[in-house]
């Protein structure tokens, strides 16, 4: 029964990436839109939405970006401790 508070965060983990990868894709491709909109040739557009994209996307998604960070986080954490479990077990600590 331990292992159920980690099992829920990474399941979560892979929602919230996925919504932070397609909003951030989202965003570019609303600026390009916009920019094509008003005569800009569409390269120009798509590499000015990467660019404004970026800190748009920063602060409009700010919680969903702690979300993804926090599950990061407490996904390379498990990953340490079965790691140093794993090396005591070969040392034939355990």
């Amino acid at each position: 029964m331990s292992e159920a508070p980690d099992e829920r965060p990474a399941s979560t983990l892979g929602r919230d990436l996925t919504l932070y990868v397609l909003a951030r894709f989202a965003i570019v491709a609303v600026l390009a839109v916009l920019l094509v909109l008003v005569k800009v040739p569409l390269l120009v557009a798509l590499a000015v939405g990467l660019v404004a994209g970026l800190p748009i996307g920063l602060l409009a998604l700010r919680k969903l970006n702690a979300r993804v960070t926090a599950g990061l986080a407490m996904r390379n954490e498990r990953r340490a401790r079965e790691r140093a479990k794993l090396r005591a077990e070969l040392r034939g600590e355990v």
